[in-house]
């Protein structure tokens, strides 16, 4: 159902009212991703030419011709391609098709449809300028895309000769195992540095939310975007009636299941059993592949060792940021004082996390009829965090803790009236949204009996994290 003139008029112009932002935004993303992907990239290229080298230099002293025959060429081309990141792109990349990046086919749909609609959004000289840098940019990041996708083909194809090549040669075993792993890494940081780039800005999801209600938009996307081309549909309409046509002549799946009922006919009853079970197991081995390195984009991506799955990571990328509270009582009901913290920790492991807090006293009245706020003391903290089993941890760490209603505070600096605390115990987590966890930690101070005053050695925490 189509929307009336004046109403797509208005979503027209509501879409030409954010595209300033929107455009900045794209820029500015597209241009950090092309950096990223070219400085992993050189470094992927430098560390293979190492690598053969050495190989190279060890082949020399066994066999000097089949060196030279392996590994001088080879050499030679990857040197080619580490210069080839500092030219353009475009001839480059009609080597080999990449992946299809779903979201940079948006980003760049959206661009193409803006600058057709530029006289009906009736867009600023300045606007213009600023969408056809967004246009240029994210072109350039294709080009840079592909061109990582064809390095990273042509170093797994060329990991692939090395195994086959010198194999019989166990003195380079280890040799070879780095060079997969790099072949790995490389492939992984390439998927990582995607996903952060696919994850949207508020500037772009009003963007494209604006962008979508619109009928002329979703007829541009059918006939102009990466996708449609995929099955030829820029020709001509994008409805299913012409997607049928364009499908027209390959096999339905009725049609397979009967060629294959027509083949397996001749082996008996049992044929089929047979195929059916075989068909279970290569389905179920497949699935435990799948769970077992959910990141692959594909079979050829397998490693043949145990990947670090934060080796990929960078320094950021490993920072989890959290806040935790803690109250404590001075009768059976009303807690008195209340300790707010703030922490960041470093993922070191999958399953163990290190980090450093503070925390802010609040002193919250005697009672029920005694409310009053005033403030108690401050805190410094450390932590360490460490996988169990499922949701529940190991989680400890040591403390120290200055009371204002216990000192001065001309005495803020002298050690001696900061009390310790040597915590140990279990912490439960939880799942809240994508970004957001919960966990509750019960943890037992080993030092309260030394603190004066005396508090409550078992502590209980609620908290988040992101």
């Amino acid at each position: 159902m189509s929307l009336p003139a004046a109403a797509q008029d208005s979503l027209l112009n509501k879409a030409g009212a954010v595209p300033e932002k929107y455009l900045s935004q794209v820029k500015q993303k597209s241009r950090k991703l092309e950096s990223q992907v070219d400085k992993r990239t050189e470094k992927a290229l430098e560390l293979m030419i190492r690598q053969e080298k050495r190989l190279q230099q060890k082949m020399m002293k066994i066999d000097s011709v089949a060196a030279r025959n392996i590994f001088t060429r080879s050499i030679d081309s990857l040197g080619s391609l580490k210069a080839s990141l500092k030219g353009k792109t475009d001839k480059y990349q009609k080597v080999l098709n990449g992946q299809y990046f779903g979201y940079l086919d948006t980003l760049s749909s959206s661009l193409g449809f803006l600058k057709d609609s530029d006289k009906l959004l009736g867009q600023a000289k300045g606007v213009q300028d600023k969408l056809k840098g967004s246009m240029d940019q994210v072109k350039a990041l294709q080009g840079k895309l592909q061109q990582a996708e064809n390095i990273k083909q042509y170093i797994r194809e060329r990991r692939e000769q090395l195994k086959s090549q010198l194999s019989q040669y166990t003195s380079m075993t280890k040799d070879l195992q780095k060079i997969n792993k790099e072949a790995y890494y490389y492939a992984q940081q390439l998927k990582g540095y995607k996903e952060v780039f696919s994850d949207r800005k508020k500037a772009e999801a009003k963007a494209m939310e604006l962008l979508q209600k619109v009928p002329a938009y979703k007829d541009f996307l059918a006939r102009n975007s990466q996708l449609a081309s995929l099955f030829n549909l820029s020709a001509g309409s994008g409805s299913a009636a012409n997607l049928e046509q364009q499908l027209e002549g390959l096999q339905t799946r009725s049609q397979v299941e009967q060629l294959i009922q027509q083949r397996i006919g001749g082996g008996g009853p049992n044929a089929r059993q047979a195929l059916s079970q075989q068909m279970d197991a290569a389905r179920s081995q497949f699935d435990e592949l799948k769970k077992n390195f959910p990141d692959l984009d594909n079979a050829a991506e397998m490693p043949d060792f145990k990947p670090k799955e934060l080796k990929t990571k960078s320094f950021m990328q490993r920072l989890e940021f959290g806040t935790n509270v803690q109250f404590q009582r001075s009768n059976q009901y009303f807690p008195t004082t209340g300790d707010f913290a703030g922490q960041v920790g470093y993922k070191f492991s999958k399953n163990g996390i290190l980090g450093l807090g503070a925390s802010y006293k609040l002193g919250m009245g005697t009672g029920f009829n005694n409310i009053r706020f005033s403030h108690q003391g401050m805190g410094l903290r450390s932590f360490g965090d460490y996988k169990l089993k499922g949701t529940f941890f190991v989680n400890g760490g040591f403390e120290f803790n200055y009371n204002s209603a216990f000192s001065s505070t001309t005495q803020l600096m002298n050690a001696t009236v900061w009390t310790r605390s040597a915590l140990l115990g279990i912490s439960k987590k939880y799942k809240i949204n994508n970004k957001l966890k919960g966990n509750m930690v019960l943890l037992y101070d080993f030092l309260a009996n030394t603190q004066t005053p005396k508090t409550d050695p078992v502590k209980f925490r609620l908290g988040y994290s992101f």
